[in-house]
């Protein structure tokens, strides 16, 4: 059972943010001792992946090696799951969970659903967050935190910044297809990557000086391009309709819905239904990100090389954590330098 750990600090106030030089008079006239400015603030914007977010793990070991501690944290899908737990002082703990995952372990978590809209219905899951999260809120945790989620039928971008913790979480990890919608506040949520896959506006929002982006899927689809002319034999409808789908029987196995998700039936093949909608969810989730940050881009970006680690490979959480240790160390100078700017 995952076990809680100290708090890693506090939230910044509107103090810690006004700005402080030379010296100040009191009120019984004589200097008042000299005043440090503040540290800026600096916000980090995690980004969704599914299992690829664990390399959010790596990136905060880092920072906090260099004693570069976010006082504010956005986080989307997987990277609200790492966000949060990172900002109840929980990570230790979450990545020693993470870090002994099997196949076979997380088959535990998989859980059928039976006329609902999700193959998983995510309960299994759902109870551990719970029951680990228990009693604590988004608005009284030490740093500010908040994560993104997408109302279904309206589309709507919702930011959750108070409320269940747990709730926050689940609402933004909720992909479409695959779990089933999380009610929060009387609105059906999904996944936050739908609308905002990496959150630097947020971060931005909450009153970052300094915004560090994770982007979980540079490497994955960041050459993708137009190709203008392409063309071949039509397929047979049944031929393609057999590799796509398999039976629902079949599916609703758990053993099966793994192997249907991450394994195609030959190589560069479509993988059954869920993997389907996998690929297609990412493929829109990096259009988006491109968008997004075209408009309103961090001022460092993490990048962790993450192309070889499909979304359900959590039981490769430790080459996971080691890439995002790698892309941190890469640009922790950057970040450093930035910082001395701004003081």
């Amino acid at each position: 059972m995952l076990q809680g750990f100290p708090f890693f600090g506090r939230a910044a106030s509107a103090a810690d943010a006004a700005p402080v030089s030379g010296h100040t008079v009191s009120e019984a006239g004589l200097p008042a001792p000299a005043m440090t400015a503040p540290r800026p603030a600096v916000a980090l914007a995690l980004g969704g992946g599914a299992a690829r977010g664990l390399a959010h793990i790596g990136v905060l070991r880092v920072l906090e090696k260099h004693g570069i501690r976010p006082t504010m944290v956005a986080g989307t899908s997987i990277g609200a799951v790492v966000g949060g737990m990172w900002a109840a002082g929980k990570l230790d703990a979450f990545e020693d969970w993470a870090l002994h995952l099997t196949k076979r372990g997380i088959l535990r978590y998989i859980d059928p659903a039976f006329a609902a809209p999700g193959l998983i219905s995510g309960k299994r899951l759902s109870d551990r967050l719970q029951m680990e999260l228990a009693g604590l809120e988004v608005e009284r945790l030490p740093v500010t935190f908040g994560t993104i989620a997408t109302e279904f039928g309206t589309g709507h971008e919702i930011w959750l910044t108070r409320g269940s913790l747990a709730d926050a979480i689940q609402a933004s990890y909720s992909l479409p297809g695959i779990f089933t919608p999380h009610k929060v506040g009387g609105r059906w949520l999904m996944d936050g990557a739908l609308v905002n896959p990496i959150p630097v506006s947020m971060a931005r929002a909450f009153g970052g000086m300094l915004v560090i982006a994770v982007n979980l899927n540079s490497e994955v689809f960041g050459r993708g391009t137009v190709i203008q002319d392409q063309g071949g034999p039509l397929l047979d409808p049944a031929e393609t309709v057999a590799k796509v789908r398999p039976g629902l029987a079949a599916m609703l196995r758990p053993d099966r819905l793994w192997r249907a998700a991450v394994e195609p039936a030959e190589p560069g093949a479509p993988r059954a239904i869920s993997g389907v909608m996998i690929d297609a969810f990412n493929v829109m989730q990096d259009r988006i990100a491109r968008a997004r940050l075209a408009g309103d881009p961090p001022d460092v970006m993490i990048a962790p090389k993450l192309g070889k680690i499909g979304l359900f490979d959590f039981h490769r959480a430790r080459e996971a954590v080691e890439a995002g240790r790698e892309a941190a160390e890469r640009v922790v100078e950057d970040i450093l330098s930035a910082i001395s700017v701004l003081k």
